[in-house]
């Protein structure tokens, strides 16, 4: 069994959040060692609720891992008193409910600030927590579509795709994460949280990156190249004998030497092809060049000649071959981890590598509650005060 990590043992992380991008914010938190406690609402209390998928399914175990449980009703008054007790003792709280809701349930940054002027708020949201947007429900292929990238994704004349990963939710949390760790650096001069946002737009904004400046400064709209790369050539994807290989001419120096790998060292001097620009130029007159030659051999083939020659390639994997990869289980990507109900099994590992501290993935997701009377006893709680928020679905 891990140990838990060290990294950041002395942080109280009250989690509120649910879906994917709070509780990837979170899992940051815990992975590095934080007392993240998760607070769900009492069965019944909350009809719109969100869990992701079921509570000893994988998403649930891979967000969810290395957390205690606390069921409160932050709906009932005493359960809004008691969460009020536990910011006293926190550091961060974490939300990504709507905007509005905070204010409602009596949880804004303001009253959080009122008991614990050192806390810090990390709220995601859809879409900003202003703004003429700020009450529409988010999710994450909305952000993909208005953040830009479902624009730039798939075949050009197929129409707009979404990632095939949960992108916008999930960077929003690292955002917010990221976010944390600032507001934690500044409050150790000045001795005050703050309040920290992120969203999903916002973050899948931030993720189209080169293709977002290239229209901010060039004034140029990108479009979708399917597998090719916006503007180098040639970089995408190339059928093999046996599959599919990237590949990654990213000079005109490694244009040189994929030349001779292939045995035509006369591209490399042809006026059509010796320059990215010209490459790019012609770029469906190249692939039809090139394809023939890749389609003899093997993706492994190629992988290891380009290798040889200093041409940027490789795999294109599904999962399972994903996990069986080398490089991959050298890096540790699955954790493992026991679950009571499942046994052992493995998720997803942190991909920050510490030299002293490491994350560490040491115990599995908690069923709802299942910490409570332990939570309840170290604010003060006696077993009969327990019992009674019990039989009232406070928690």
């Amino acid at each position: 069994m891990a140990e838990r990590s060290t990294a950041l043992q002395s942080l109280k992380v009250l989690d509120l959040t649910r879906v994917r991008a709070g509780p990837t914010c979170c899992r940051v938190l815990a992975d590095f060692g934080a007392d993240v406690i998760k607070i769900e609402a009492p069965v019944g209390a909350d009809p719109s609720a969100g869990v992701s998928g079921a509570r000893h399914g994988y998403d649930m175990l891979n967000l969810h891992r290395n957390k205690r449980s606390l069921t409160l009703n932050l709906k009932a008054p005493e359960g809004r008193a008691l969460f009020l007790r536990m910011v006293e003792g926190a550091d961060v709280v974490v939300e990504n409910f709507r905007p509005d809701v905070k204010d409602r349930l009596g949880i804004a940054y303001e009253d959080l600030a009122r008991v614990n002027p050192r806390v810090i708020l990390a709220s995601i949201s859809g879409f900003g927590q202003t703004g003429p947007y700020a009450r529409r429900a988010g999710f994450d292929q909305i952000a993909q579509g208005m953040g830009g990238l479902m624009g730039v994704t798939g075949n050009p004349d197929e129409g707009p795709m979404r990632a095939g990963a949960a992108v916008a939710d999930s960077s929003s949390g690292l955002y917010a994460a990221i976010g944390i760790f600032v507001a934690l650096q500044e409050r150790a001069a000045s001795g005050r949280g703050q309040w920290v946002q992120s969203s999903l737009l916002e973050a899948q904004i931030a993720l189209m990156d080169f293709q977002a400046a290239r229209y901010l400064v060039e004034g140029e709209v990108p479009r979708s190249t399917g597998n090719d790369h916006p503007y180098v050539t040639p970089m995408g994807v190339v059928p093999t004998s046996d599959g599919y290989l990237n590949l990654g001419v990213g000079s005109d120096t490694q244009w040189q030497a994929l030349c001779k790998l292939i045995g035509k060292p006369d591209w490399a001097q042809d006026a059509r092809y010796a320059t990215n620009a010209a490459r790019f130029e012609h770029r469906p007159e190249l692939w039809g060049l090139l394809e023939p030659i890749f389609a003899e051999n093997t993706t492994a083939h190629w992988v290891a000649a380009l290798e040889e020659v200093g041409v940027p390639a490789g795999p294109i994997y599904m999962m399972d071959e994903v996990f069986d990869d080398p490089q991959v289980q050298h890096l540790e990507m699955a954790a493992p981890v026991h679950h009571p109900a499942r046994g052992q099994t493995r998720l997803v590992a942190q991909p920050v590598k510490l030299s002293r501290t490491p994350a560490s993935v040491y115990v599995s997701a908690p069923d709802a509650g299942e910490h409570s009377d332990a939570i309840l006893g170290d604010l003060g709680l006696s077993d009969d005060e327990i019992a009674a928020l019990r039989e009232k679905n406070v928690i």
